[in-house]
């Protein structure tokens, strides 16, 4: 008995690691998206939330006219994990975004996980775009939709909404039919919309900006009404200290979660090896470039303790007197929201026809329709499933897991970045053999040869297999001190500015490992980038800064948060061990199921069904199978 578990266990240990197979075969998807396609993507699912509605509630409650600093930390943690998706663009040309990447780089199990996250992410992104946007054409309307919706279908049910909003269920199910009817025609529909959100804050920009009175970056708390005085803070540019800027941060980076929608395309994409990264890369400058200048003139324009949370340029130019501009930025929020909503859609059926495909969810979801050429039923059942949360549910108090689901994403993609990067490519059979046969095995020595593969004491200039080994072991090391690191920051809080002696041995303890760390990574040997479109510079820093980044602003988020986000991922670990383990298509007895279909009939000679063409260079794909120390 004990030997039949201990044998489950080991299968089912090294099923968590199995690696995805990728060639670059031909897809079922339609490649009809060009550059200016993918950055009006980028661009429209990204820029909506942290004009319309982040800026004033992050300024009035978290961080003052400092949001423009929390804005720019946000910005930056999302250019670092923009940078690492673009590599994984150009060396994986498949749909799935984050879910593909660490399927190739990491393992299954990791896959399943964030492909787990991405699907909660993108469904309750879907569904509070969709309430936000039903509040501001009931705000056109006068409130006369709220009003008849809540004297006819009115709840009265703890966490669910006041009443159920079918206008949001109407909004989701007519993006869905959009979606589901072709990616070209909803293409369009989002360019359009994009432009007309880009003119509306370049018009709330410049009317600010008229209006802007520097004075309000230096308020005492003498001059702010008593009425708002307990909530202010202490006044001036930073008036909940630095501590509230972090939490700032970590609120605004809601605002950039959206442009990975674009990773998911590239079986969708015109040249995705060059298009994906270019279309990343532009659209964070464009979406970075907004925010912290919407968010400097807003407050400039208006005191930060009476920014509306809600509504915040439509109320300042209200109190303005500027009702004429009022109007027009209300009419492009919802346009701005419209293509949030389009874009947070987009992605939540590519996630399900990938992972479907692979056979980890269930193989109906991958059927792609033969005359629009999209996953419509994974289509339908994503809008179904976000069209269920806009009608019934608040989902203020899960705004946060779009965020936590989201940095896990980008965390581990940065993750794999660095493992690719220092992996070895080589075929196993190849490695010479017979000189480590002839070097003694004894312990001590073993020892000396472990130690110096950490600082690379043989020069080598390209990876080998010991020396990916040994940047395994520096990635693990640099997660976990980050983590602990992050904790322990967030632990001290604001204390650390008041009282720093008690923190200053913990922090060293583990802040000088992790520079160590870093620094025996920068000695590692590293594969060559030169078949790539676009790779991250300045290897290991940029990715390190992005895991670090994300981690500390994840440590922010409420707890109530991680038990909403843990119940989901305990769901979808039954889902995994119950059905995926078993269906997955990198079983080898699957694997070789599929094999045997493709192959000729003994004796007719004929070629395969379908000959996939090899890889254009040697990129990653076959080369991730030798990572299981991680």
């Amino acid at each position: 008995m004990l030997t039949a578990l201990q044998t489950t266990a080991t299968s089912l240990w090294k099923a968590t690691w199995r690696k995805k197979h990728l060639d670059d075969g031909p897809s079922e998807l339609a490649r009809v998206l060009g550059l200016l396609d993918l950055t009006a993507l980028g661009v429209g699912s990204t820029m909506g939330l942290g004009v319309y509605v982040l800026a004033g509630t992050v300024s009035r409650t978290q961080a003052g006219p400092a949001v423009v600093i929390s804005f720019l930390i946000a910005a930056i943690a999302s250019v670092f994990a923009g940078l690492c998706y673009a590599e994984f663009a150009a060396r994986v040309p498949k749909a799935g975004s984050a879910y593909v990447y660490a399927y190739v780089a990491v393992g299954e199990a990791i896959a399943f996980i964030i492909g787990w996250t991405l699907i909660l992410e993108y469904a309750i992104g879907t569904a509070s775009m969709s309430r936000a946007v039903s509040s501001y054409v009931d705000q056109l309307a006068g409130y006369r939709v709220s009003s008849f919706l809540n004297s006819t279908v009115h709840m009265d049910v703890p966490y669910m909404a006041e009443y159920a909003d079918f206008f949001s269920l109407f909004i989701v199910a007519t993006i869905t039919l959009l979606l589901a009817f072709g990616v070209k025609e909803s293409s369009i529909v989002n360019m359009v919309f994009t432009f007309v959100n880009l003119a509306t804050v370049i018009t709330a920009f410049v009317t600010s900006c008229i209006y802007a009175d520097p004075h309000n970056w230096s308020l005492s708390l003498d001059e702010i009404p008593a009425q708002f005085r307990a909530d202010a803070g202490t006044g001036g540019f930073m008036p909940f200290g630095f501590k509230g800027v972090i939490q700032g941060a970590a609120t605004c980076f809601f605002g950039f979660v959206g442009f990975d929608c674009i990773a998911t395309t590239s079986e969708e994409t015109k040249n995705p090896r060059r298009n994906i990264p270019l279309a990343i890369v532009l659209s964070l400058i464009i979406i970075c470039t907004a925010y912290c200048g919407v968010a400097a003139s807003l407050t400039l324009m208006w005191p930060y303790y009476s920014q509306d949370q809600d509504a915040p340029f439509s109320f300042a130019f209200k109190e303005l007197g500027l009702h004429a501009v009022s109007y027009v930025v209300t009419v492009g929020a919802v346009f701005a929201l419209a293509t949030n909503l389009l874009g947070c859609m987009f992605p939540l059926p590519r996630i399900l026809y990938s992972m479907s495909t692979d056979g980890i969810l269930f193989k109906f979801l991958g059927h792609v329709n033969a005359r629009t050429h999209t996953p419509v039923i994974s289509t339908l059942l994503a809008g179904a499933l976000a069209g269920v949360m806009a009608l019934l549910f608040d989902l203020s108090q899960l705004i946060e897991m779009l965020s936590i689901g989201t940095l896990l994403a980008y965390s581990i993609v940065a993750l794999c970045v660095l493992v690719l990067r220092y992996t070895a490519y080589v075929e196993p059979a190849k490695t010479d053999k017979a000189v480590e046969d002839k070097q003694p095995a004894g312990g001590c020595l073993a020892v000396c040869r472990a130690l110096g593969a950490l600082v690379n004491w043989e020069r080598a200039s390209v990876p080998t297999a010991v020396s990916t080994g040994a940047a395994g072991i520096l990635v693990t090391a640099f997660a976990a001190l980050a983590l602990a690191l992050c904790v322990l920051l967030g632990d001290a809080g604001a204390s650390l500015y008041v009282e720093p002696e008690p923190w200053t041995a913990p922090l060293l303890a583990l802040g000088v490992p992790l520079i160590v760390v870093l620094v025996l990574l920068c000695l590692q040997p590293q594969a060559s980038v030169q078949h790539l479109s676009f790779a991250v510079p300045c290897l290991p820093v940029i990715p390190a800064l992005s895991v670090f980044l994300n981690f500390y602003l994840m440590v922010e988020l409420r707890p109530e948060t991680w038990v909403r986000f843990t119940v989901w991922m305990f769901l979808g670990l039954v889902v995994y061990f119950s059905y995926s383990v078993r269906h997955s298509g990198e079983r080898p007895s699957n694997r070789a199921a599929a094999l045997d279909l493709a192959l000729p009939a003994p004796g007719t000679g004929a070629a395969p069904a379908t000959d996939p063409a090899p890889p254009e260079s040697p990129t990653t794909y076959k080369h991730a199978e030798g990572l299981t120390h991680l």
